[in-house]
């Protein structure tokens, strides 16, 4: 198995694998969507955990533990308190960060996020 990653597909322009091919046709611009494209893909690939919920079972009192507080200083609180809830939801050993994201259609930032702040507050447990 491997990977490509690329702006285009194979074949799209003319110049591809020819003599015209050279760095004329690369724009500073498009080298920092990619390069930070590929900055997005490392960062799933090395954050991505699965946890367990250590409180499953009963409401886990956010506010008590500091985690509401924690959202008027964040720039989108409705996302913020979306993505705890996911986590809290879906961390039952079975389904990794990229899981709940994939399935929550929320950004992975967010949901990495939140759980980093349930695992300070000792509500998660990581597994994986």
């Amino acid at each position: 198995p491997f990977g490509a990653l690329s702006k285009t597909a194979h074949g799209c322009f003319p110049e591809y694998h020819t003599s015209a091919d050279d760095l004329t046709l690369v724009q500073p611009d498009y080298l920092q969507d990619s390069f930070g494209m590929v900055l997005s893909i490392l960062f799933v690939l090395e954050n991505d955990r699965t946890y367990r919920n250590l409180n499953p079972k009963c409401e886990p009192q956010l506010g008590r533990r500091g985690l509401y507080s924690l959202f008027g200083g964040l720039k989108d609180t409705k996302t913020a308190e979306m993505a705890i809830l996911w986590v809290l939801n879906l961390s039952d050993g079975d389904y990794s960060l990229l899981d709940i994201a994939e399935r929550s259609g929320m950004a992975f930032q967010d949901i990495h996020t939140a759980a980093a702040l349930l695992q300070q507050a000792e509500l998660l447990e990581e597994i994986g």
